[in-house]
This record gives structure tokens, C-alpha cells and sequence, in this order.
């Protein structure tokens, strides 16, 4: 039953390519002990991940769109931003890399009065099935320039488990359309000096036969959306 006295909440699922993962991450989510609503933007889909999909319309608490063409991640959060009401919104991947039943302590800081962003950090402590060594050391300089250049002091930058108060981000305008979301909106968050809270989070990271999306090839362009956004809004 969902906890009496706390914040509802909007989970933004963007969903690409997931056919052997979204019906269960959905469950995951639906198991969640808090109030919610649920936002799956299927993002042009070609595997049967739409089928899947369809076989959920008419849940009460499962919103789901669909893209015609595959946009790209930030372009799947701006479709659902559109159509939150929650107090909360937590962005939540459809691979199961990231665990739900963490979703308690991201929203601790947030209920208590102590943050209006919170990011679920794997490289604090929580328990981690291990990721690409590259790509580790991708985060972290992505994360470092993100420090250097924005004065935080973050461990996670890229993390998918961004978790904000509505109005926060429905204020922040957006361009993005792929995996630059994450370097743009940890940009605008810290432009506009709203203090990130980092709790741990488990991480049970993919490989690349089982779906994983995410490449060295975003990897400047992250880094050039930090650049930008320093200078430009």
C-alpha cells in the first residue's frame, strides 16, 4: 500500500527496443510502495515492444505513448513532461540496470525537506554488478568536467536516476533530444543553483548482447553540452 502522508509521484519511462525487459520493470515500479502514476513513452519501437505495450492499455496507473519515429531519450522525458502531475518525478530506464526498490531513498531528501533534486549515485556505496571499465572512466570525466565546470561536487553525473520536484524541472527548458538530457539537465539544474542531493543506489549494468544502448560515441557529446550550457541557457 502506498505510504500515507508522502509525495505523489511520476515515473517517466522512456522505453526504445525493450521487448524482454519493459513488462517487468513496469511490475517492478507498480510494486513500489508510493503514490504514482507511470509514463512509458515508447520511443518508435521495432522489436515487438509495442505489443507488449498495447497488452497494458486500460491500467489506471499506466500512461502510455508512442513515438513514430525513434527521437532519442530527452525527446521521450519532454513527451511525458507534457503530461505529469505528481509532485515528484523520477526518470526511470526500462533495462533493469536500476533497481525500483531504491526509489524509498531518492525520495527521503526530497520528502524531508532537505533537497529539491536528488541523483541516485553508483559510486556510492550501493551494490553493483560491474560496468564496462571504459565506461566508468567516461562517467567519472564526464562527472569531473561537470565539477570543474559548475563548481559541484557530484560523483554521478550520468546516472539514469534523476529525481526531481515537478516544478523544478517543468521549469527548465529542454533541448535535447538523446543521451545529452543528462549533461543538459545537470547543467540548468546547477546554473539555476539548486543543491543535487547524491544518495547510493544499486547498479546492475548490461552488456551490449543484451541490449545496451549507450556508447563511447556520446561521450563528446556530452561534453560538449556541458560546455555549451555553461555559456548559453
Amino acid at each position: 500500500m502506498p505510504r500515507e502522508g508522502f509525495l505523489r509521484v511520476s515515473v517517466i519511462i522512456p522505453v526504445y527496443n525493450e521487448w524482454q525487459t519493459v513488462a517487468e520493470i513496469i511490475r517492478q515500479v507498480k510494486r513500489v510502495p508510493v503514490e504514482k502514476e507511470i509514463f512509458v513513452v515508447d520511443d518508435g519501437s521495432t522489436d515487438g515492444t509495442r505489443d507488449i505495450l498495447a497488452s497494458l492499455q486500460g491500467d489506471p496507473e499506466v500512461h502510455i505513448f508512442y513515438h513514430s519515429e525513434n527521437r532519442g531519450k530527452g525527446a521521450a522525458i519532454r513527451t511525458a513532461l507534457k503530461h505529469v502531475t505528481g509532485e515528484v518525478v523520477i526518470i526511470q530506464d526500462a533495462d533493469l540496470e536500476y533497481d525500483p526498490r531504491d526509489y524509498t531513498a531518492l525520495l527521503r531528501p526530497i520528502e524531508e525537506g532537505r533537497a529539491d533534486v536528488v541523483y541516485g549515485s553508483r559510486f556510492r556505496g550501493g551494490t553493483n554488478r560491474a560496468m564496462f571499465f571504459w565506461h566508468m572512466v567516461g562517467n567519472k570525466l564526464l562527472t569531473l568536467v561537470t565539477n570543474i565546470l559548475y563548481d559541484s561536487l557530484l560523483s554521478d553525473m550520468e546516472t539514469c536516476y534523476k529525481v526531481f520536484r515537478t516544478e523544478i524541472i517543468k521549469g527548465i527548458p529542454l533541448r535535447s533530444r538523446r543521451f545529452e538530457f543528462e549533461p543538459e539537465i545537470t547543467a540548468k539544474v546547477l546554473k539555476r543553483k539548486h543543491c543535487i542531493v547524491e544518495v547510493p543506489i544499486s547498479y546492475y549494468g548490461r552488456e551490449y548482447h543484451e541490449g545496451k544502448k549507450i556508447s563511447w560515441r556520446d561521450a563528446p557529446v556530452a561534453f560538449w553540452t556541458l560546455l555549451k550550457y555553461r555559456f548559453v541557457d
